[in-house]
C-alpha cells in the first residue's frame, strides 16, 4: 500500500517541478513615463473664426499615441499621433485665444502643455467671394535630406491676403501667415521625389487657384542608391480624357514600362508596343467621372533588373 502512496507523491512532486520549470510569464512592466512635451508649436490666424495651429512631434519611451490641442485651457481637439497640425473654428472675430498642445501614449500619460501661443482672429468683414490672385514663382530649396524651404511671390487681394497654404499632393501639410512669402516644411523621407504647391487665402476664407508646382528630390541617405523616379511630369486634361508627360529615368538602357497611379493607387502598366520614343514620353487615357473630380497623378518606371523605381513627384489634375 506504501507504493502506490509513493507513486502519488512522486507525481505530484513531479507536476510541480515543471509548473516550475515552465515559469510564469513576467508582469509586463507598466508605463508610467509621460511622452516629452510637445515643441514648435504656432497659432496662425487664417480667417474671422479659424486659427491654424502646428507642432512638432514629441517623443516617447514606447510610442506617442496622440494629441490635444487646448484653446484656453479647455481641450477643443484629440488627434492621432500621425497629426501635428489642426483648424480650429467656430472662433470669436478680433479675438486673441491662447493654445496649447499635450501628447499622450497608449498607456493614458499625458505631456505637461507645451509654451502657449497667441492668435488673434481677424474682423469680421463684409460678404467677400473674390479670391487672391495665385501666387508666383514658387521654388524650393533642399535643407539637407529632410526639410525644403518654399518661396514665393505674394498674392493679391481686393482686401487682405491673411495666409498661405502649403499643399502636397492636394493635401495641406502647413500654414504660414499672409505677411510671409516663404515656409520651410520639415519631416521629408531621404531620397523621396515631391511636389508643393501654394495657396493663397483671405478672410472669407476664399482660396486662390494652386501656384505653379516646384519638385524637388531629397537627397537620399548615405549608402542608399540615387533615385530612379520619372522627372518633369505634367497632367492636363481635355474632355473625356486625361494626358500625361514626362521623361523616363536614365537607366543606363531603354524603360519599356512605367506604371501609372491615380490617388496613390495603381490605375494601369504603360508598356510600349516597339521600342520607346526618345526623350519625353506621354500617354492618354480615358476618364468618365464627372467635371471638377480632381486626381493626384504619380509614375514609376520598370529597372532593367525587373524592380519597379520610385514614384514621380505628384501632380494634380481636374477632370473637364
Amino acid at each position: 500500500m506504501q507504493r502506490p502512496l509513493a507513486a502519488s507523491l512522486l507525481t505530484a512532486l513531479a507536476l510541480l517541478g515543471l509548473a516550475g520549470c515552465s515559469g510564469a510569464a513576467a508582469p509586463e512592466v507598466k508605463d508610467t513615463r509621460a511622452p516629452t512635451v510637445p515643441s514648435g508649436v504656432t497659432a496662425t490666424a487664417g480667417s474671422a473664426t479659424t486659427v491654424h495651429v502646428m507642432w512638432s512631434a514629441a517623443t516617447d519611451d514606447r510610442a506617442v499615441s496622440g494629441y490635444a490641442v487646448y484653446r484656453e485651457g479647455r481641450k477643443v481637439k484629440d488627434l492621432p499621433a500621425t497629426t501635428l497640425m489642426t483648424d480650429v473654428v467656430g472662433l470669436t472675430p478680433a479675438t486673441l485665444h491662447r493654445f496649447t498642445v499635450r501628447a499622450r501614449d497608449a498607456a493614458g500619460n499625458v505631456s505637461p502643455p507645451s509654451a502657449t501661443v497667441t492668435a488673434t482672429t481677424l474682423r469680421a468683414a463684409a460678404e467677400d467671394r473674390t479670391p487672391p490672385t495665385t501666387p508666383a514663382a514658387l521654388r524650393a530649396t533642399p535643407d539637407g535630406s529632410r526639410a525644403v524651404t518654399l518661396r514665393w511671390s505674394a498674392a493679391e487681394d481686393d482686401t487682405e491676403v491673411t495666409a498661405y497654404d502649403v499643399y502636397q499632393a492636394d493635401t495641406r501639410i502647413h500654414t504660414v501667415p499672409g505677411t510671409a512669402t516663404t515656409a520651410h516644411v520639415t519631416g521629408l523621407r531621404p531620397g523621396t521625389a515631391y511636389a508643393f504647391t501654394v495657396r493663397a487665402r483671405d478672410a472669407a476664407e476664399n482660396s486662390s487657384p494652386d501656384s505653379t508646382p516646384a519638385d524637388l528630390t531629397t537627397a537620399p541617405s548615405p549608402g542608399a542608391p540615387a533615385n530612379t523616379a520619372p522627372t518633369r511630369l505634367t497632367a492636363t486634361a481635355a474632355k473625356g480624357e486625361i494626358t500625361v508627360t514626362w521623361t523616363p529615368p536614365d537607366t543606363g538602357g531603354p524603360v519599356t514600362h512605367h506604371e501609372l497611379h491615380l490617388n496613390g493607387r495603381f490605375a494601369t502598366t504603360i508598356i510600349w508596343g516597339t521600342a520607346p520614343p526618345p526623350g519625353r514620353a506621354t500617354y492618354t487615357f480615358p476618364v468618365q467621372d464627372p467635371p471638377g473630380t480632381r486626381y493626384t497623378v504619380t509614375l514609376r518606371a520598370k529597372l532593367p533588373d525587373g524592380t519597379w523605381g520610385d514614384l514621380s513627384a505628384p501632380r494634380t489634375v481636374v477632370v473637364r
